[in-house]
């Protein structure tokens, strides 16, 4: 069984009739689109997806962070006064 990862859902072809009219009604939260009651694909508005987008990006940054951290014995002690 799959998992909907949203708390509104509407069908494939509720969406196509009116996609702005469930995105209204959705009040900002994500929709789960449903084909055959499994989601097809989820609706977010822009905002939200920059936010996503951004987590991401963080969480690869924290990714690259401590990569680097367990090379630490490899590190180059640099005096930045004197750069």
């Amino acid at each position: 069984m799959q998992t909907i990862l949203s708390d509104f859902t509407v069908s494939m072809s509720e969406f196509k009739k009116n996609p702005a009219s469930v995105l209204r009604a959705a009040d900002s939260r994500p929709v789960a689109v449903l084909n055959h009651n499994k989601a097809a694909f989820y609706m977010v508005e822009p905002k939200l997806f920059q936010a996503m987008l951004e987590e991401l990006a963080d969480h690869d940054l924290y990714r690259t962070v401590m990569a680097r951290v367990a090379e630490k014995e490899h590190a180059v002690e640099v005096n930045v006064d004197e750069i």
